[in-house]
C-alpha cells in the first residue's frame, strides 16, 4: 500500500484544436499524503481544473500515470475507476451542484445509497455530517431555502458522505463573500483535519492558500516555485 493518497508521475495532458496541439498540463509530478491539505494556485487558464479532473479520474492524462492509494489508474477498468471515484474521492466545486428538488439531508443520502448503503444508515450518516457542518436544523430545507454559505456546507458534507480518502476542491469558496468564504474554508479545513483525509484545493485566494500545509503553483501547465 502506498503511503500517499494521491501520486502523479510526469503527468501531461494535451488537446488538438484545429491544427494546433495545446499542451494544457506538462510533466507534472507531486503527491498528497493522508492528513495533508495542499493548495493549488495559478492564473485562470493555467491548467488547475484540468489537473483536478485528472486527479479525480474524470479525464485521462495524455502521458504517464496517476496513482490513487497506490493503484495505477491507467491500468484499471472503467468500472474500477468509477468505483474509486465513488468510494475514495470526494469532489467540491465552486458551485454547489445540489439537486434542487431534494432536501439537504436527501442530497447527502443519495450518493450513499448509490454506493449500496441502506437508506436508514445513509440518513444517519447524512444527519451526522450536517451536524458537523453546523446545519442539523436545516436538514429538511431544500437548496433554494439555504444561503450560499449553507449550500456550500451541504456540498462539502455530501463530498464526505462515502468517507473518501481524498478530497478534491475546485475554488470551493469562489462564489462566496469574504466573511462567508472564510467561515466555510475554516469549516472545510477543520473537517479534513478531523477525518484525516488528504485534500487538494484549487484556489485564487492566496490568503487561504497560505493557511494550508503546502502550496503548488501552476503556470502554463507546469509546476513552478510557489
Amino acid at each position: 500500500m502506498s503511503e500517499h493518497i494521491l501520486e502523479l508521475r510526469g503527468i501531461s495532458r494535451s488537446f488538438r484544436q484545429g491544427g494546433t496541439l495545446l499542451e494544457v498540463v506538462q510533466d507534472v509530478s507531486f503527491t498528497v499524503s493522508p492528513g495533508e491539505i495542499v493548495a493549488l494556485i495559478g492564473p485562470s487558464g493555467a491548467g488547475k481544473s484540468t489537473l483536478l479532473h485528472i486527479c479525480g479520474l474524470l479525464e485521462p492524462p495524455s502521458a504517464v500515470e496517476v496513482l490513487i492509494k497506490g493503484e495505477a489508474a491507467g491500468q484499471l477498468s472503467d468500472a474500477r475507476r468509477t468505483e474509486l471515484r465513488r468510494t475514495t474521492i470526494g469532489f467540491v466545486y465552486q458551485y454547489h451542484h445540489l439537486l434542487p428538488e431534494f432536501s439537504a439531508v436527501e442530497n447527502i443520502i443519495l450518493p450513499q445509497m448509490i454506493a449500496g448503503l441502506p437508506r436508514r444508515k445513509a440518513r444517519g450518516r447524512a444527519l451526522e455530517l450536517l451536524s458537523m457542518v453546523g446545519l442539523a436544523r436545516r436538514a429538511e430545507h431544500r437548496p433554494a431555502q439555504l444561503s450560499g454559505g449553507e449550500q456550500q456546507r451541504v456540498a462539502i458534507a455530501r463530498a464526505l458522505a462515502n468517507a473518501p480518502a481524498l478530497l478534491l476542491a475546485d475554488e470551493p469558496t469562489g462564489n462566496l463573500d469574504h466573511a462567508t468564504s472564510d467561515s466555510v474554508f475554516e469549516m472545510l479545513i477543520g473537517l479534513v483535519r478531523a477525518v484525516g483525509l488528504g485534500a487538494l484545493v484549487a484556489t485564487h485566494n492566496l490568503e487561504l492558500a497560505h493557511r494550508m500545509d503546502r502550496i503548488l503553483a501552476i503556470e502554463d501547465g507546469r509546476l513552478v516555485p510557489a
